[in-house]
């Protein structure tokens, strides 16, 4: 079985859905997992923001926008007055359950079920679209399914054991459809995999059913070796392995969620990220391949706070480290980078949520600095320790860029650099004169 998840823009207009409908194989099963319509998510997310400012009428002045958005989306989809009927009682439902959160007063369990219609919008409109192609397909609803455990973490034995009942109800079908980023949490209540998570259900989902691959449709080619909004001529990555894609996708490539790399590569199922304006393009293929000793690629990740721990008690002190990274799990607050001295360490965060706590519990240790408007620039690649040159091609070309902190050795995939964020783009340009240029060239 196939796993084929398409993004918003994907399925961003009526046109875009029979485009994606045609991508469908017609000679095995696939799982079809679709996000919401693109620009939906943001719709809803301000819908939200009115109604937790009390604002019920600008609410439900931007409620009644997107449902006749929904209703122009019908007309253009369908053909036949039976599906535009199905699809208008599909969009009375989905937006009957929205307004039913104008009349309690607005909680995070109520902004999550508005969250979560558009994904139901989407599945349901693209299965009332086959039906009236005469494709029989089964929409599997991800809420009977997907759930995370309290530490909102995939419940991955309660996922395969009902995803495999609800797909034994159906021997005889091909095609299947159900919503990306939408779950119940432990408590039973609509929840969600955060944005971006319609990555996430795809790998799960294909682990859960032991898939044969987990195609990621977007609307570029592939991992691109830097950042194309900063950088003229780059190209898509050929191939990846999972630990050189995990880097790039934390560290700033937006094409994959970060997440979701790892039930891929722990039941060793083949990603690919294709372009769904482009199908025949290549794209990226990740694996559990090793592609030779050499760099693949640059990303970049905003928003990060530095935080410095200055103490002379340091000096020849176990257990120090061990007190500082108890603060962090104490908070939830995970860390980027880390570089120690004799009397200070360094490390960093890209979540502020807690940083005064933070900041306080780790005075009782020494001196707190903090620094803000940050950014590490990751490079990526296979950095065996035993083939020299590649870091030093990569600190020449950063030579006249300020370096903040540097990390090397924690991982043979990635060097990481921390620069002030104003550096950014200076420090893309720089790297790929230094290290891409020739390849650019290549590709050209």
């Amino acid at each position: 079985m196939k796993i084929m998840k398409f993004g918003g823009t994907s399925v961003g207009s009526a046109e875009r859905m029979g485009a994606v409908s045609q991508l469908l194989p017609t000679q095995e099963p696939v799982i079809v997992v679709l996000s919401a319509m693109s620009g939906t998510t943001n719709h809803l997310v301000q819908i939200g923001q009115q109604l937790a400012q009390g604002d019920v009428a600008q609410a439900e002045s931007l409620t009644a926008q997107l449902e006749q958005h929904y209703k122009q989306v019908i007309a253009e989809l369908y053909k036949q007055e039976a599906s535009k009927d199905k699809g208008k009682q599909v969009i009375e439902v989905v937006f009957s359950e929205i307004r039913a959160c104008f009349n309690h007063p607005f909680s995070p369990a109520s902004e999550k079920i508005i969250l979560a219609q558009g994904e139901l919008l989407s599945t349901q409109l693209f299965k009332i679209f086959q039906d009236e192609k005469g494709t029989p397909s089964v929409l599997l609803p991800a809420l009977d399914f997907m759930k995370i455990t309290p530490d909102e973490e995939p419940d991955h034995a309660f996922i395969r054991e009902n995803l495999r009942k609800l797909l034994d109800q159906y021997p005889d079908n091909q095609l299947f459809i159900t919503q990306g980023y939408i779950c119940r949490n432990a408590k039973g209540e609509i929840d969600n995999l955060k944005r971006g998570g319609s990555d996430y259900t795809a790998s799960i989902v294909g682990a859960a059913v032991k898939a044969s691959e987990i195609q990621i449709w977007t609307d570029i080619n592939g991992m691109h070796n830097n950042d194309p909004r900063i950088v003229k001529n780059t190209y898509p990555i050929a191939e990846l392995s999972f630990d050189e894609a995990a880097e790039l996708a934390y560290f700033g490539a937006k094409i994959l969620h970060p997440s979701s790399i790892l039930p891929a590569q722990q039941h060793n199922i083949p990603v690919r990220l294709l372009n769904t304006m482009e199908p025949e393009a290549a794209g990226t293929t990740i694996s559990s391949k090793r592609t030779g000793n050499k760099i693949k690629a640059v990303a970049a990740k905003d928003g990060i706070i530095a935080i410095k721990i200055k103490s002379s008690r340091m000096l020849l002190a176990y257990g120090f480290l061990r007190s500082v990274f108890e603060v962090f799990e104490r908070f939830k607050t995970p860390i980027d980078m880390i570089t120690t001295s004799e009397v200070a360490v360094s490390l960093t965060i890209d979540n502020i949520t807690y940083l005064p706590e933070i900041t306080e519990a780790l005075q009782r240790f020494g001196t707190v600095e903090i620094d803000t408007e940050l950014t590490i620039v990751c490079v990526v690649g296979d950095f065996m320790e035993d083939k020299p040159g590649a870091a030093l091609k990569v600190v020449q070309s950063l030579g006249h860029i300020p370096l903040r902190m540097i990390s090397y050795g924690g991982s043979k995939n990635n060097i990481s650099f921390l620069v002030n964020t104003i550096h950014k783009e200076d420090a893309l340009l720089s790297i790929n004169e230094g290290v891409f240029q020739e390849r650019e060239e290549n590709h050209a």
